[in-house]
C-alpha cells in the first residue's frame, strides 16, 4: 500500500496534541466503507529490546470466515515515550511500515487501543484511520476515560461509555462471562456498525481475530 502522512513524527507532548488537535477535525463518524466488506485487518505493536525496538504487526484475513490471507511484520526503533492518550505516536510509525509491505488493501482494520474514546477524541486508530483514509475501529482491552453502567454476562451486551455527556463508545461483552472490551469509532465507520464488525470478528475468543493473529506475529520468533 502507498501510504500518505501528513505531518512528521513529534519528539514532544506538546507537538503530538497540536497534531491530535488538527486532524481530530478530519475523522468521520458515519458510514464510509466500500462493501461488501471482503478483507479486515488487525494491527498491534510489540516491543524489543527493553522498548527501543518497536515490532509492528499486520494481519489480513478474509471476510466473514476470517482466515488469514496476508501478513507482515516491520521493525523500526522506538521514538515517542510510552504515556497514555499517545499511544499513536509510540506505535503507528512501525505500523505504517509494516502496512506498506501488505499486497491486500483491508476494507476495515480493528486496532488495538481506542478510537475517539481518548480525551481528545483521536485515538489510535482515528489517526491510522485519518492517514490510511481507511475505516478503522478501535477495540481496547482496558478504559481509558468515561463512564459506563454495569454489564450484563452474556456475550453481545453492551453499554454506552459516556465522557462529559458525550458518547464515546460501547463496552461490549464479546463473550460470556469473559471481560468486555472497549468500542470506539476510528474513522469512516458509525458506532452500530463498528459493534456489528466487532461481534462478527470475535466467534471464538475475547479479542477479534483481526488483532489477536497480529498480536501473535509481535511475539513470534523471527
Amino acid at each position: 500500500m502507498n501510504i500518505y502522512q501528513p505531518h512528521s513524527w513529534p519528539v514532544t507532548v506538546n507537538e503530538a496534541i497540536a497534531i491530535q488537535e488538527k486532524l481530530q477535525t478530519e475523522v468521520i463518524t458515519v458510514d464510509r466503507l466500500i462493501e461488501p466488506v471482503q478483507y479486515v485487518a488487525g494491527v498491534d505493536v510489540g516491543f524489543e529490546a527493553e522498548g527501543t525496538i518497536s515490532r509492528a504487526a499486520v494481519a489480513i484475513l478474509s471476510f466473514p470466515d476470517l482466515q488469514i490471507q496476508e501478513t507482515s511484520i516491520a521493525r523500526r526503533p522506538t521514538t515517542f515515550p510510552y504515556i497514555p492518550g499517545f499511544l499513536s505516536f509510540r506505535e503507528i510509525p512501525a505500523v505504517l511500515d509494516a502496512i506498506e509491505k501488505v499486497k491486500i488493501t483491508p476494507d476495515i482494520i480493528l486496532c488495538d487501543g481506542q478510537g475517539i474514546a481518548h480525551p481528545r477524541r483521536f485515538g489510535i486508530a482515528c489517526h491510522l484511520g485519518v492517514i490510511l483514509d481507511l475505516p478503522t475501529i478501535g477495540v481496547a482491552k482496558s478504559l481509558l476515560i468515561g463512564k459506563h453502567e454495569d454489564l450484563a454476562s452474556t456475550r453481545a451486551s453492551k453499554q454506552l461509555l459516556i465522557h462529559k455527556d458525550e458518547t464515546i463508545g460501547v463496552v461490549l461483552r464479546t463473550r460470556t462471562e469473559v471481560k468486555p472490551v472497549y468500542v470506539s469509532i476510528g474513522h469512516r465507520i458509525s458506532l452500530p456498525t463498528a459493534i456489528d464488525y466487532v461481534l462478527r470478528c470475535t466467534p471464538k475468543y475475547r479479542l477479534p481475530e483481526t488483532t489477536r493473529i497480529a498480536d501473535k506475529l509481535t511475539r513470534v520468533p523471527l
